[in-house]
């Protein structure tokens, strides 16, 4: 694969600042102050320990693995997300590596916002490959303190993958095309190949997996739960 052409600064800016206004999980902090801000890295060394403590708190849970399993999930439908939108949108992928958490809670925060211009949908879908699963999400379940399982943390990833895009084709219906695409060679890339399976159009989802979050009070399942056979 040949290497992505750098894409200007302003550009990348302008693509984050757009998807933001989809809210949620495509919208991330960028630029501004350092204060109340730590690098991701450090996050993912440290367990996610503290979200996953406000977690099982908030959602009445002491089972640590069910609350681990639901910041993971966050947590990737944070990185998929905007990269995700600004590929489909803007046709460029903003480059997470100086990405950083705040310090009281999940939301992330690109200090400087640089990337690559996004222009063959396979290099694409290799580009983001990489540095969702590959150089973040990896990372993120080796230092996990709880004993999870790794289908179920890469059935998070796919899940959250196609979450973001069937929420980018609501929004935005003219990406259905692009989006659907790019979402599908994601799913056919490494460790997310026979995760799940797309059965519809709008991006419906059935994954292989469970995320466990049905052992939350009062028991909910989430719309691709594979428990509903």
């Amino acid at each position: 694969m040949t290497s992505p052409a750098q894409a200007p600064p302003a550009t990348v800016a302008a693509a984050l600042a757009d998807v933001a206004t989809l809210g949620g999980f495509f919208a991330p902090v960028v630029a501004g102050p350092d204060d109340g801000w730590h690098p991701v890295a450090e996050s993912y060394a440290a367990g996610s320990a503290d979200l996953v403590a406000d977690n099982a708190r908030r959602y009445g849970t002491t089972e640590p693995r069910v609350a681990a399993s639901v910041v993971q999930l966050g947590h990737a439908a944070r990185l998929w997300s905007p990269l995700l939108a600004c590929a489909v949108v803007h046709g460029v992928v903003p480059d997470p590596a100086d990405l950083q958490r705040a310090d009281d809670g999940p939301a992330l925060r690109f200090p400087t916002p640089v990337g690559w211009w996004a222009r063959d949908r396979g290099e694409t879908a290799a580009l983001l490959y990489r540095l969702v699963v590959e150089e973040r999400l990896t990372a993120m379940a080796a230092g996990l303190r709880v004993r999870i399982a790794p289908r179920l943390l890469i059935g998070n990833a796919a899940s959250a993958l196609v979450e973001a895009g069937r929420a980018l084709v609501a929004a935005r219906p003219g990406t259905r095309e692009a989006a659907g695409d790019l979402v599908a060679r994601l799913l056919a890339t490494g460790a997310l190949v026979g995760t799940g399976e797309i059965t519809d159009s709008a991006l419906s989802f059935r994954r292989r997996s469970c995320c466990l979050f049905y052992r939350v009070p009062p028991g909910d399942r989430c719309g691709d739960c594979s428990l509903d056979r």
